[in-house]
């Protein structure tokens, strides 16, 4: 690990759980991808590999997108807010990046008030992850 990685990973305000929301997009189209969380571990490890990383609140371990999936995200550009308590990932993402089997997680939407799914799954989950 780089000392100038454990820096920024230093700078960065995680929550009393020792975690930071993350935004991932598509670095190319601006999509938004996903909402996750990353802790300091998964922070340093998606600066020194170039794959993002994330915190899994429902399993409380670290997280490599893609590690059942092989829906990878690459790491293209990452970025922090002026609060350092939010960061966003530009990312290449290879494949789907909702467990859903949809491009993003961002699929429900709210119009004249009613909830619409706006988009559909591109991918089976049992083709993600060989299981129902």
């Amino acid at each position: 690990m780089t000392g100038s990685n454990a820096l920024i990973a230093d700078k960065l305000k995680f929550n009393e759980n020792g975690l930071i929301p993350v935004i991932a997009q598509q670095h190319d189209t601006g999509e938004v991808l996903m909402m996750a969380w990353m802790n300091r571990d998964a922070v340093l490890e998606t600066l020194e590999t170039g794959r993002v990383c994330y915190f899994s609140r429902s399993r409380g371990k670290l997280w490599r997108k893609g590690e059942s999936s092989g829906q990878v995200q690459k790491l293209v550009d990452f970025r922090y807010d002026c609060d350092m308590d939010t960061i966003l990932v530009e990312v290449d993402q290879i494949g789907v990046a909702c467990h859903t089997g949809r491009r993003n997680c961002f699929y429900f939407a709210a119009r004249d008030g009613n909830e619409v799914v706006i988009s559909k799954p591109e991918v089976s989950t049992e083709e993600l992850y060989g299981k129902k």
